[in-house]
């Protein structure tokens, strides 16, 4: 029987061992280049409050707003303005109090088939383009490549990444900039916590040490960070934050996780099961790709 034992747990030890080679393979074979950073003709533009085009300006440019806040938004007519009246009501009182605080609000329509960038641009109206500005997408590039858009025609010396929901407060962006330690994760829905416990795991397994929650959609960078960490990302759907700070972490710009006050908001994108199935994978695509020299991190080149 013991012999049995050994030669069986040899055959699944090789197999495993064969499995992973397999699969480290396959994703060695599908590593592409980091995504094309090519603006369409009208991504290259957005439209003032009057509805003529204006040249959007780059990351590399010197900053000249302390705060700029970019809204990833797909399909998003019915819950951006919940978030954006809560977002500029809090930017504009917080103006008024100091005066020498400045802002801008990119709200980036990742290729939506609804109103979004209609709704979004009303915004524009009411507040002027200075504070307030709409890139619409030719085609759906998912939130991460929507995101990096909004970074790339930013000019804030601090870029926060907020989601459209508004499920996140959004005073608690003071939090963030205080950079407090003192960290406790934030409540969710029973599934969706245990979901989230799995795929942290992994992450911690596989990619990021010392995140609690990879996927919060409320992060502040500096503009020096945000230009080094999205010039080197690859993937643009829903696991580019755990890449984005694999990427940080390998460049060793500090972290710092702060609670915020969060609530689930209705109408979510992500299909839990299926979802978090392909996160999974891109995880394990992530690391396999950075070990076997698929992917590699270098100093970033500057991006047009």
């Amino acid at each position: 029987m013991a012999p049995l034992l050994l030669q069986l747990a040899g055959l699944g030890a090789a197999l495993l061992a064969s499995a992973l080679i397999l699969i480290s393979f396959v994703a060695f074979i599908t590593a592409t280049e980091m995504p094309d950073l090519h603006r369409h003709e009208q991504e290259k533009f957005f439209l003032n409050a009057r509805g003529q085009k204006e040249t959007l300006p780059s990351i590399w440019d010197s900053p000249t707003k302390q705060l700029s806040v970019v809204v990833p938004s797909y399909n998003e007519e019915k819950r951006l303005p919940v978030m954006m009246d809560e977002a500029l009501s809090y930017l504009e009182k917080r103006q008024k109090q100091d005066p020498t605080f400045t802002y801008e609000v990119i709200v980036v329509d990742d290729g939506s088939k609804d109103q979004t960038s209609e709704v979004a641009f009303k915004y524009c109206q009411k507040y002027g383009s200075d504070k307030v500005r709409v890139i619409t997408l030719v085609k759906n590039r998912g939130k991460g490549g929507a995101i990096r858009m909004g970074i790339f025609s930013s000019r804030g010396e601090k870029i926060l990444m907020a989601d459209a929901d508004g499920a996140t407060k959004f005073p608690d962006v003071e939090k963030l900039e205080k950079g407090l330690n003192d960290l406790q994760p934030w409540p969710r829905s029973y599934f969706r916590t245990l979901l989230m416990y799995g795929f942290h795991f992994l992450v911690w397994f596989l990619c990021v040490k010392g995140i609690r929650d990879t996927q919060c959609g409320f992060k502040l960078l500096t503009r020096e960070a945000a230009s080094r960490t999205f010039s080197s990302l690859h993937i643009e759907r829903w696991a580019f934050d755990v890449e984005l700070l694999y990427i940080a972490q390998f460049f060793k710009i500090p972290i710092a996780e702060i609670a915020v006050n969060w609530t689930e908001i209705e109408g979510s994108k992500l299909v839990p099961f299926w979802s978090w199935l392909q996160m999974g994978k891109d995880l394990l695509f992530i690391r396999l790709r950075y070990l076997t020299g698929a992917w590699r991190l270098q100093q970033p080149r500057k991006v047009n």
